[in-house]
């Protein structure tokens, strides 16, 4: 049987979905940050998929892109409130996978 596409369990997980997202989600749940400090803080991303994952969150509404004037034109990300709704779900999921890792690495010993 398919999932409902309006389950709300699966609306949330499409939230996070994509290979980077849940880590620029976390830097974000932070406070606002530049795309420099977005870049730095997850030096394995190239600018390309940080700049599609950057607007594909902000084309489902869960994130804020302001632009700044000057040169270079400074760009500076943060949550809207769709987004901050999901920090709760974050840290459960970062707990979680604690949980596994120990679980796995006790396993291993």
């Amino acid at each position: 049987m398919a999932p409902e596409p309006d389950c709300p369990v699966e609306v949330a997980l499409a939230a996070i979905s994509g290979r980077w997202t849940t880590l620029l989600l976390r830097d974000l749940l932070h406070g606002p940050r530049s795309f420099g400090q977005l870049r730095a803080g997850l030096p394995s991303l190239s600018d390309k998929v940080l700049a599609d994952r950057l607007t594909s969150l902000q084309r489902r509404g869960l994130l804020d892109r302001q632009e700044h004037r000057g040169f270079p034109t400074r760009c500076v990300y943060s949550l809207t409130s769709a987004g901050e709704q999901l920090r709760p779900l974050l840290i459960v999921l970062y707990r979680t996978g604690e949980q596994l890792q120990r679980h796995a690495s006790s396993i291993s010993t």
